[in-house]
């Protein structure tokens, strides 16, 4: 829907070639730069990664939300992709800070957390992309949500990662 509101395709059939570059451009930022946080995380330590992660999601997402052409929706996509590294410095850091016998629980805590936001982000990117017209009694076409229809699941997820954020520097500062 997004490649399609962006008018970049010039028919139907296009749009999903459009659409793959929007969503590879999220893995070759994260394949290019992979290696380098994991080098980062081992001389700087894991948190400030950590940490660095999810703030970048919070910002990046709120601009992928607000993006006003398919380039601009490519660009955040490929920036929010270069720190998509957390799920493997969280599982670095549960092994870490746990004792032997309690690995396995927190690393099949991580993963479960990482299944569950790969279901619930497609959820609620479509429950609530484009509420000006599925909730035209909340949100007009003049609103904010109106002008950019699918800022607000971007802008739900920034919210969650931001949650995220505050309980990893709790978290975090209290190891």
């Amino acid at each position: 829907m997004v490649i399609r509101d962006f008018h970049i395709a010039k028919r139907e059939e296009d749009i999903g070639y459009y659409a793959g570059f929007v969503g590879s451009s999220f893995m070759i930022g994260r394949a290019l730069t992979s290696v380098l946080w994991g080098v980062v995380a081992e001389h700087y330590g894991r948190k400030p990664i950590i940490l660095s992660g999810t703030i970048s999601v919070v910002v990046l997402s709120t601009l992928f939300g607000l993006s006003i052409n398919f380039w601009m929706a490519v660009i955040t996509r490929f920036l929010l992709g270069m720190p998509a590294h957390n799920f493997y410095h969280y599982q670095a850091y549960a092994t870490e800070v746990m004792r032997g016998e309690q690995q396995t629980l927190g690393l099949s805590a991580v993963s479960t957390a990482w299944g569950i936001g790969l279901i619930m982000g497609p959820a609620v990117g479509g429950f609530l992309a484009q509420p000006e017209d599925k909730y035209p009694n909340i949100f007009s076409k003049e609103s904010l949500f109106g002008k950019f229809p699918y800022f607000l699941p971007c802008f739900v997820i920034s919210l969650i990662a931001l949650g995220v954020t505050m309980a990893s520097c709790w978290l975090l500062l209290h190891k």
